[in-house]
């Protein structure tokens, strides 16, 4: 078998896709390789691979040890993408930055979700041909569409008007996940249920955390924030929702938007350019709130517009499937392992 050590403290902060992500990975490899793969969860013993889900400080001082194996990280993020998610005084936010970089550069192997990422990384010296494109996934036994019915029920135990047309949306509430243009699609939409389901994963660190703790605590009558939520109940908002809309400045690939494909709800997204090469044409684009409330207002005025982005919805929940990247997983850590062997012996 081939030892894998996954190294993380994602599961430890909730409500951020990091943790959903590593989730699903985990769940991947123990229902379909439990005899090819041993996999062990923080465990500093001898590996074939160690696979890096967190950057944590603990981390980085014990992976240069040889024991380690071959090295992976999982790229969730780059500097630039946490300064619309964290809040970091000056001088603390260039130092947390140029770690973030050099515990990139002490991998023997990258893993990003999304290619455009690729090119960002060479911006910080880091070559191509140490990166490699996985995409993420949802297992569809998590996530999954409910009959008609339990809908119904379920909408009513929510307190949903008969009738109403419901947008939802999810992720921590800061920034970079577009929550005040949600908040005004709100104000500017009185007859429409908004949902958002998160909070501030990161407190009073979270990027302008004051300014949406008041709108939230202020938040218009037809729009809830249920804060954060287990991710198993997360399912149900997704199967009351007509419409899942996520308006982040900035996104890899966000679990949210595969999560709502495999309950077949019609995604709407800021048409950010690095969707393009991942889901392209399986969403509604907008490019600011302005275009999400047409949008909005067409498919609430016709519902039936709807039915071709359900269509896409459950297509790309396939093409994203546990199943399909069951062995995309399987053949890269297979090769990874190898090419650990190979390096041990000629250094030996």
């Amino acid at each position: 078998m081939i030892k894998i050590h996954m190294f993380s403290s994602a599961t430890k902060v909730a409500g951020q896709g990091v943790g959903s992500a590593y989730t699903e990975l985990m769940g991947l490899l123990q229902r379909h390789f439990p005899e090819t793969f041993d996999v062990r969860v923080n465990d500093y013993s001898a590996s074939d691979i160690s696979h890096y889900h967190t950057i944590d400080p603990q981390f980085f001082l014990t992976m240069h040890e040889k024991k380690r194996g071959r090295r992976i990280g999982y790229v969730h993020f780059l500097p630039e993408t946490l300064k619309g998610s964290l809040s970091i005084p000056w001088p603390a936010d260039d130092v947390f930055y140029k770690y973030v970089i050099a515990f990139y550069k002490a991998m023997d192997q990258l893993v990003v979700v999304n290619p455009s990422f690729i090119p960002k990384l060479a911006d910080y010296g880091i070559p191509a041909s140490t990166v490699e494109y996985i995409p993420n996934f949802v297992s569809q036994q998590d996530f999954y569409a409910y009959p008609a019915d339990q809908k119904r029920s379920l909408r009513s135990a929510l307190g949903i008007a008969p009738g109403a047309f419901v947008v939802f949306g999810n992720g921590q509430v800061q920034e970079r996940k577009g929550v005040r243009d949600f908040i005004t699609l709100a104000q500017t939409h009185p007859d429409v249920t908004f949902i958002w389901a998160g909070g501030f994963s990161f407190g009073r660190l979270t990027d302008g955390y004051s300014d949406f703790k008041k709108a939230i605590d202020n938040a218009p009558k037809n729009l809830t924030f249920t804060g954060i939520i287990p991710r198993e109940k997360m399912r149900d908002y997704y199967n009351v929702a007509d419409l899942f809309l996520l308006p982040s400045y900035d996104e890899l690939f966000p679990m949210s938007v595969l999560e709502a494909f495999a309950c077949g709800v019609p995604v709407m997204l800021r048409d950010l350019s690095l969707y393009h090469s991942i889901i392209n044409n399986r969403y509604l684009p907008a490019a600011d709130e302005r275009e999400m409330a047409a949008q909005l207002e067409r498919v609430v005025a016709d519902p039936a517009a709807l039915a071709p982005w359900r269509a896409q919805a459950k297509a790309a929940a396939q093409y994203y499937s546990e199943d399909r990247l069951a062995g995309i997983w399987a053949k890269f850590y297979t090769a990874q392992a190898a090419l650990g062997q190979r390096t041990r012996r000629r250094s030996s």
